[in-house]
């Protein structure tokens, strides 16, 4: 990381920490708890470039959880990403994989879960044909079961992120009400991504309330406002923003899962300005007032 983008970071976090109140940790406020923290995927260009150090941004923001991935470490060892967590004190919860991995080398992503002390281990993007379809959504559901039994067996809970191609209309739903519908509700939880719910058309508080006992993480991002949606999966980088300057109704979101009792919740920045973008978020997070 450049002198420049450091020094903007740590006056950025000066101005969050003075700014805040954290009795609840950072990104909290008197009527949001969180707990908060930060999927490391934000920062993947960053540590591509500038390796462990680049984690010194979390650290600087007061950053204490974070969502790893399993796969790859972005240039660093398994052993290396631990040391760089444990020494900035980010703690691990919850990490992606693919569908295929924990499907076909379950042992060793028990194995590596279990090396980064994670509770939660999970789907971002499930494996299907554009478009997706029943026959699809069925495989996947069968896929996730045994995943997750796999899984419970060694005490790490199974989770799938939404990324908005599965609202496919399906009778009188879509095929992402098939999913929950098929799958098991003790073995496969979900993470909701805000974005990939709002881009697709969807309503992420009805969908909170509709399937209460499934949801236990959190993706917070926003999309743009005037950015139209499809059911593609995909969008521009650009189109991800600030929290509470794009189309969430985030008082509303967020009240919705303390409601129901959402465990974690992680900032997805994929922005290529995430360093600026992030401490906005925090911030955000630590003035809102639920309603």
């Amino acid at each position: 990381m450049n002198a420049e983008k450091k020094s903007l970071i740590v006056s950025m976090a000066a101005a969050l920490l003075t700014a805040s109140v954290f009795a609840q940790g950072v990104g909290t406020s008197a009527t949001f708890k969180g707990p908060v923290g930060v999927q490391i995927y934000s920062l993947r260009n960053q540590l591509k470039q500038d390796g462990a150090k680049a984690l010194d941004v979390l650290k600087a923001l007061n950053v204490k959880y974070v969502e790893i991935g399993i796969e790859s470490h972005y240039g660093l060892t398994q052993e290396q990403m631990k040391q760089a967590l444990d020494e900035r004190g980010l703690i691990p919860i919850a990490a992606h994989a693919g569908q295929g991995f924990l499907l076909n080398k379950t042992e060793e992503a028990i194995a590596a879960a279990r090396y980064f002390g994670l509770k939660y281990l999970g789907v971002a993007w499930a494996s299907h044909q554009k478009p997706l379809d029943e026959a699809q959504t069925l495989k996947i559901a069968a896929d996730f079961n045994e995943i997750g039994k796999r899984l419970k067996a060694a005490g790490i809970q199974f989770f799938y992120h939404n990324h908005g191609f599965e609202f496919q209309p399906y009778k009188d739903g879509t095929l992402f009400d098939l999913l929950m519908a098929k799958t098991d509700p003790d073995l496969v939880k979900f993470e909701m991504d805000v974005l990939w719910t709002v881009f697709p058309g969807q309503d992420p508080v009805k969908l909170l309330k509709k399937y209460p006992d499934r949801w236990v993480l959190m993706h917070l991002k926003d999309l743009k406002k005037g950015v139209a949606g499809n059911l593609s999966g995909g969008t521009d980088l650009t189109n991800d923003v600030v929290l509470g300057t794009g189309q969430a109704d985030y008082p509303a979101i967020l009240k919705a899962c303390q409601e129901i009792g959402i465990a974690y919740y992680f900032i997805e920045d994929e922005s290529p300005t995430v360093l600026e973008q992030l401490p906005k978020s925090l911030n955000y997070l630590s003035q809102i007032e639920l309603r």
